[in-house]
C-alpha cells in the first residue's frame, strides 16, 4: 500500500461542492434557510485554508505556549458557539458552557494525551491540537443539543429533573449512533485517513476506539456538569415567574 496520501488538485476538489451545492439549492427550494448553510460552507472553506497555513505554523515553532493559546481560542469559541441554538440566553449561559466544556473536555484530553498516547513533550502540536479539536467539537455539540432541549422542555412545564434527564439523553443520541454504527456503517475520519496514510487496519482500530471513547466521554462529562451548573439559574428564574405570578393575582 502506498504509504502517502494523494495530493488534491484544486480542480479535482470543487468537485466535492457538487453535492453540497445540492443540498443548499434544496434548502433554497423549500424555502428554508440556505443563505445560512451557503454561508456556512463559505466560513468552512476559508477557515480551513487559514487553518492549514497556521497548522505549519504551530507544527515549526514546537513551542508549548502558542499550543496552549490555541486550546484556550478552542474553548472559548467553542463554549460561545454552542450557545448559539439559544441566542436569547448566550449571555447567561456563557459562563457556564465554557466552565463545562473546558473541565469536561480538559479532563478527557489529558488522560489521552498523557496517559493513552503519553505524548513526547507532552504538547506534541501534531498529536495535541487535532485530538484537543475532536475532544471540544463533539463536547460544544452536546452542549449545544442540550440547552436547546432543555429550554424547550422547560418551556413546556417540565420539572428540571425531568427536563435534565431528557436533554443529556437527547445530547448524547448522535455519539451513542456513532458507536452503535463505527466499523458497520462507517469509517470514521481518523481511521479513514491513517488506512489511506498506509498504516495497519488493526493499528488504526486502535486508535479509532480511543477516539470513539474520548468523544462519548468528554461529551457526557461536559454536558453532564453544563446542566448541574445551570440548575440554580432555572431554579431562580422559575421562582421569579412564580412569584410573579402570586403579584398578580394578589
Amino acid at each position: 500500500m502506498n504509504g502517502s496520501l494523494q495530493t488534491i488538485p484544486l480542480l479535482n476538489l470543487s468537485i466535492a461542492f457538487i453535492p453540497a451545492l445540492i443540498a443548499i439549492g434544496i434548502l433554497f427550494k423549500w424555502s428554508l434557510n440556505s443563505k445560512n448553510a451557503l454561508y456556512a460552507v463559505l466560513r468552512m472553506l476559508t477557515q480551513l485554508l487559514l487553518i492549514g497555513y497556521f497548522l505549519g505554523y504551530i507544527f515549526d515553532s514546537d513551542s508549548a505556549g502558542v499550543v496552549l493559546i490555541v486550546l484556550a481560542v478552542m474553548i472559548f469559541v467553542s463554549s460561545w458557539i454552542a450557545l448559539g441554538v439559544v441566542p436569547k440566553q448566550r449571555f447567561r449561559l456563557y459562563k457556564y458552557s465554557l466552565i463545562a466544556i473546558a473541565l469536561g473536555g480538559g479532563f478527557t484530553l489529558l488522560l489521552v494525551t498523557q496517559g493513552v498516547l503519553a505524548l513526547d513533550p507532552w504538547y506534541s502540536p501534531q498529536s495535541f491540537i487535532p485530538i484537543a479539536g475532536m475532544i471540544f467539537a463533539n463536547s460544544m455539540n452536546s452542549v449545544s443539543l442540550a440547552a436547546e432541549r432543555l429550554l424547550s422542555e422547560l418551556n413546556r412545564g417540565v420539572s428540571y429533573d425531568d427536563a435534565r434527564n431528557i436533554a443529556l439523553q437527547s445530547s448524547l443520541i448522535p455519539v451513542i449512533n456513532s458507536l452503535f454504527a463505527v466499523g458497520l456503517v462507517s469509517l470514521p475520519g481518523m481511521m479513514t485517513g491513517q488506512i489511506l496514510s498506509g498504516i495497519s487496519p488493526m493499528i488504526a482500530a486502535r486508535y479509532q476506539i480511543m477516539v470513539m471513547c474520548m468523544i462519548l466521554g468528554s461529551a457526557g462529562i461536559a454536558t453532564a456538569y453544563f446542566l448541574v451548573l445551570i440548575k440554580p439559574m432555572v431554579e431562580k428564574s422559575q421562582r421569579a415567574v412564580e412569584d410573579s405570578l402570586i403579584d398578580a393575582i394578589d
